[in-house]
C-alpha cells in the first residue's frame, strides 16, 4: 500500500543507498576521485584496484551495510507482519530504492557504481540463507578462476534457484526480484562476458592486473 509514511521510508532508503563511500573515502583520505581512474566506477573493486585492499574492503563492507540498513527500515513500517507478502514487498522496494541510490547517488552528481555490493546487502537482509549460498559459490568460483566478473554472474544465478527450488517461496514479487538480480548482473557485465570469451578478462590477485580494465563486481 502506498502511504505517505512509506514514501518517506523509500526516500530514506534512496538517501542511504546514495552514500558514495568509494568517492568519500578516496577524496577524504587519498585526495582522489576513484571515478577518474580504472573502470570509472564508484565501487569496491575499482577502489581496491586504484587505492588498495584496505580502502577497497572498507568500501565493500560499507556498501553491503547500506543495503542491509535500507531493508531494515521495514521495521519502521506500519501494520506489517514479518514474512507476509506485504512485508516482503516493502523490503523489496526499500532495497531497490537503495540500489537506485547507489547507481545514481544524489551526493555525487548521480555517478555511482553498479550496485553489486549494495544488492548483496539487500539479499542478506531479505533472504540470508540464499545470500550465504550465493556467497559460498562466489568464493569458490573466485578461488578457482580469479575472475570476479564470472564469480558474480554465477553466484547471481544461485539466488533465484534457491528461492524457487529450495525455499520454495510462494511470494511472486520475491521470485521476480530474484530473477531480476540475475538479469541485472548479467546485463551489467556484457563487456566482461566478451572479454571472457576472448580470454582477455583480467584476474584479481595477480601481478599483471591492469587497473584500466573493467573486471567487476564493481559496485
Amino acid at each position: 500500500m502506498i502511504t505517505f509514511h512509506n514514501v518517506i521510508l523509500l526516500i530514506a532508503a534512496y538517501l542511504m543507498g546514495s552514500m558514495p563511500f568509494a568517492v568519500w573515502i578516496g577524496q577524504l583520505f587519498y585526495k582522489i576521485d576513484v571515478r577518474e581512474f580504472g573502470s570509472g566506477n564508484a565501487g569496491a573493486t575499482n577502489t581496491m584496484r586504484v587505492l588498495g585492499k584496505k580502502a577497497g574492503i572498507s568500501v565493500l563492507v560499507l556498501d553491503v551495510l547500506k543495503g542491509v540498513g535500507a531493508v531494515m527500515l521495514v521495521g519502521l513500517g506500519h501494520n506489517y507482519q514479518v514474512n507476509t507478502e506485504s512485508y516482503v514487498n516493502l523490503q523489496l522496494v526499500l532495497g531497490i530504492s537503495a540500489l537506485f541510490g547507489h547507481i545514481f547517488p544524489i551526493y555525487a552528481g548521480f555517478r555511482g557504481g553498479k550496485g553489486i555490493a549494495t544488492l548483496l546487502g539487500v539479499v542478506i537482509a531479505i533472504e540470508p540463507s540464499a545470500a550465504l549460498y550465493s556467497s559460498v559459490i562466489f568464493i569458490v568460483v573466485l578461488f578457482l578462476t580469479r575472475y570476479v566478473s564470472l564469480s558474480s554472474m554465477i553466484a547471481s544465478t544461485v539466488f533465484p534457484l534457491y528461492i524457487i527450488f529450495i525455499s520454495k517461496s510462494e511470494i511472486l514479487s520475491l521470485i521476480i526480484f530474484s530473477l531480476f538480480i540475475t538479469f541485472l548482473v548479467i546485463l551489467t557485465h556484457q563487456k566482461n562476458i566478451e572479454r571472457l570469451i576472448r580470454r582477455e578478462e583480467s584476474k584479481i590477485f595477480t601481478k599483471n592486473q591492469n587497473i584500466d580494465d573493467d573486471d567487476e563486481v564493481d559496485d
